[in-house]
């Protein structure tokens, strides 16, 4: 078996600065995180990714509080629900986000890729790809580090997430990572946030609507994604955004 390729030095110092910023910070408080990356870690250098899903509106009243003006990155894979869309705009302006980011996929590729835009019927990983992943890696190149929603008790790929974690020569971080659903529900609540419309009709995360299903009784909330697939990620929390940047970078 060949050997790996070696890590180049911006790769290595990402993950010596995630470790070292995890084992330093990875029990902070959300928003004082959040407040620390913005201002000491990354100033200037960091922005948010969010999907204005079923509880993006936690993460996005945090990072408001501290600098309204961060960037927040918005993929627009063209088949997202007309709520969601509508979701995004209410929601920035509720929370007077200035800076909201929406990047859509190349219309050279969907045209080569996905010409009559059932892509997703015959391989969602490809459709995934082009319309989430590549789009993604554009998204944060920009940046040194970025924000995500993500928590623990989403999904069993998410079990052991760090709050810090490389991703290339970039730091993502998962500042909510513990945040459970009855505190997400309590911060909701709390601050009398908008929530997406599809929550009340059973989508506890929700993504494109040709692969976006209610949740049934019991299942964890990711189980509505790509029902009936072996599929749990969109590829853009995973491994496969590594190559995208690298590729971005060239």
């Amino acid at each position: 078996m060949a050997p790996k390729p070696a890590l180049p030095d911006a790769g290595i110092e990402a993950i010596e600065r995630a470790a070292d910023l995890e084992a330093r910070y990875g029990r902070l408080d959300a928003e004082e995180l959040i407040a620390r990356a913005v201002q000491e870690w990354f100033p200037g250098q960091i922005g948010a990714v969010s999907s204005f899903g079923a509880d993006s509106a936690v993460l996005l009243k945090l990072i408001a509080n501290v600098d309204p003006s961060v960037p927040v990155v918005f993929l627009d894979t063209g088949k997202h629900f007309g709520e969601t869309l509508q979701y995004r705009d209410e929601l920035a302006a509720d929370l007077g986000l200035t800076n909201l980011q929406i990047i859509h996929p190349l219309d050279g590729t969907l045209a080569t890729r996905d010409p009559d835009g059932l892509l997703h019927q015959r391989d969602t990983t490809a459709c995934c790809d082009i319309r989430k992943v590549e789009p993604m890696a554009r998204a944060v190149k920009p940046y040194r580090a970025w924000f995500t929603g993500r928590k623990r008790f989403q999904a069993g790929t998410r079990s052991s997430m760090p709050v810090f974690e490389a991703v290339g020569d970039r730091v993502r971080i998962n500042p909510m990572a513990e945040w459970t659903t009855e505190s997400l529900a309590a911060y909701m609540k709390a601050n009398d946030l908008r929530e997406n419309p599809l929550v009340a009709y059973g989508y506890l995360s929700i993504g494109c609507f040709p692969c976006t299903q209610p949740v049934a009784e019991g299942e964890d909330a990711r189980s509505g994604r790509w029902a009936g697939q072996a599929k749990t990620e969109c590829g853009i929390h995973l491994t496969g955004l590594d190559a995208s940047l690298n590729a971005t970078s060239h």
